[in-house]
Formats: C-alpha cells, structure tokens, sequence
C-alpha cells in the first residue's frame, strides 16, 4: 500500500484510522485512501462505518471490533495480519483507542512486531480544546470517569489540585451530576462544555462552572459532551 510509506518493513499493517466525529467533510483524502486499500477494516459499530463508506463509495469488507469481542476478535485479526492481510482500525467517531476499544490490538501488533501506522484526523478532545478559550500549553485528558457517583468524586477528588486544564467526556443524561460534582470539588472554575461539534447543532458553552450547571438545568442536555475545566490557580 501506499500509505505503507512510514514503514521499511515488508510485513503487513495495522493502520489507526480517525474517522469524523460528525461532519464527513472533516475526513482526509488519506484515511480514505487507506480504507480503500486495506483488506479488512475491524470497526467499533460496522452500521456505522458502513454509512460512512457507502457515502464515499468504498467496498472494503468490515468485520466488529468492540469492547465485548475485542479479546476473541484480537486473535483473529493478529493471524489476518501475520497471513500478509493489511487492516484499518476505526471508531464508531474520531480518533481510535482514544476511550475506544483497540488499545489491545495495538499492542499484540507491537509484541509480534507488527507495524502499527497512523492515519491522523480529528478527535473531540481536541477540538473541543482548541476552541475552549483555556490554556493549552498543556493538560490532562481524563475521558470517561466511572457513572458511579461515589467513583466519580473520589476520581475528581484526585484531580482537585491540578493545576493543567482538564478534559472529560460525558453524556448527557450524567452531565448534570458530573458538574454539580466539579463544582462541589473544584469550586467555580472557568469552564468550557462543547456538544455535536462538526454537526447541525454544535455548540460551544464558555463560562464559569455554575452557570453550565443553570444552563444545562434549564434546557435538557443533548448528543455527546466534551468538558474542559481549567486547572488550579
């Protein structure tokens, strides 16, 4: 393949692919070059990618690489691989193994010295950041935290003193909670909570921590939240 230019090796490889996060114009010329290519894709929701490639008219097959299959799955894809097959890893959105299953998969390809290549692209952290107005020069990204509440305090708790800005995943039915959480912890910071970036309804909240909490109270939260708090004075 072509997009086997970063690698000396002759063996075959295991592209990371980053897919859009929402707009499909966000997509390179690229990863769509190298799913055409590959001979397999392991998607995180195949319903999902199999929009995406149909839209861009690609036929590459796809087989499920999820949370639940990923152990047993991981073992298949190694023998494709180690057979001469090249295969493209890819999210239901975003960037691959960023709080997305394929971490393990990275690292079987390692230790049988498989190439591992990435093909670079968006990710909502990331964007989140750039337009959250806080600093950058550089901070922690924490993901997910546990739905559990006691979990959850006792992960932020940890955080309290940080003083990089911080970037958290929610959704929206746990976001309430995870601010009223911040708030009673980190106190009213600045803050900046981005939802469907790259989408129809993208939106962008700067302010401080307990007018997100008025704001998202008042008008019942919607799609995937990015939360970027900014780190102890």
């Amino acid at each position: 393949m072509s997009t086997a230019a970063n690698s000396n090796s002759k063996n075959s490889v295991l592209y990371v692919v980053s897919t859009p996060i929402g707009n499909l114009e966000d997509i390179t010329l690229r990863a769509l070059r190298t799913l055409r290519e590959v001979n397999l894709i392991a998607a995180e929701d195949t319903r999902h990618t199999r929009q995406l490639l149909a839209h861009f008219d690609i036929h590459t097959p796809i087989t499920s690489f999820f949370e639940g299959n990923q152990l047993r799955k991981g073992e298949k894809l190694i023998s494709r691989l180690k057979g001469g097959d090249n295969l493209a890893l890819v999210s239901d959105a975003g960037t691959p193994t960023v709080s997305d299953p394929g971490y393990q998969l990275v690292v079987r390809c390692i230790e049988a010295e498989i190439p591992v290549v990435p093909i670079p692209g968006v990710s909502a952290c990331i964007a989140a950041a750039s337009v959250a107005g806080l600093p950058l020069h550089n901070f922690v990204f924490e993901g997910f935290l546990s739905p559990k509440s006691g979990k959850r305090k006792q992960h932020l708790e940890g955080l309290s003193n940080e003083r990089r800005t911080l970037i958290f995943y929610e959704s929206p039915h746990r976001l309430i909670p995870f601010l009223q959480a911040v708030m009673e912890l980190f106190g009213n910071r600045r803050i900046a909570v981005a939802r469907e970036l790259t989408k129809k309804f993208e939106e962008v909240f700067r302010g401080n921590v307990s007018q997100a909490i008025d704001k998202f109270q008042a008008v019942l939260p919607r799609g995937e939240f990015t939360v970027v708090i900014a780190g102890k004075e």
